[in-house]
């Protein structure tokens, strides 16, 4: 899916030390004890410290400029984690009333990701998804923030591994790339998903 581009080093180095420290919060445990607000802040922060280095890190700014869209859809595959989401409502480990709809919205959003991939749509489908998925993954936090609220300890299953690699990686870089797709999309409207930039 396309050559290899000026940043992408910079890039790949920036998510892999950023996978690493989120891997040693879970195992030293840092993220158990804390107070709701500091959920959504994480994934805020993060999604926007993504989106700032996006616009302006010169390194990630001429990648993201520049990288063929598929590589930011790719990204969403990862959410057939929702096949664990359900396993573990299944087994009651995490409550259903989550569970359930975000499994299955991912899984939707996850599929559908696969086939924008293999088919190179046009950019309309492409924006659509994209609306789509973004609204999925609001729903799936805000639906995680209610639950806190209700009842914090029934979020402890997003504050342990391996599901606190959700709101420390994950969602914020899935958050960011529905934004930059869209941010691609405006700037200058591909004929099709492979960017040609």
């Amino acid at each position: 899916m396309g050559t290899r581009m000026r940043g992408s080093p910079v890039v790949a180095a920036t998510l892999l030390i950023w996978f690493a420290l989120a891997v040693a919060v879970g195992v030293a445990g840092w993220f158990q004890d804390i107070s709701w607000p500091v959920l959504p802040g994480t994934i805020g922060t993060l999604s926007a410290l993504t989106l700032i280095a996006c616009w302006r890190v010169r390194p990630i700014s001429d990648w993201a400029a520049r990288v063929d869209l598929r590589w930011l859809v790719l990204l969403h595959v990862t959410r057939f984690v929702g096949i664990y989401f359900l396993i573990l409502s299944q087994r009651g480990t995490i409550p259903a009333r989550w569970a359930l709809p975000a499994g299955i919205g991912d899984l939707v959003i996850a599929a559908c990701a696969l086939l924008l991939i293999a088919l190179r749509v046009p950019r309309v489908p492409l924006a659509i998804w994209n609306a789509a998925g973004l609204i999925d993954i609001l729903f799936v936090i805000g639906s995680g923030l209610r639950l806190g609220l209700q009842d914090w300890n029934s979020t402890a299953f997003l504050r342990h591994l391996p599901l606190v690699m959700l709101p420390l990686f994950l969602v914020p870089l899935i958050v960011a790339t529905h934004v930059w797709i869209f941010v691609r999309l405006l700037r200058r409207p591909p004929p099709e998903l492979a960017s040609q930039d």
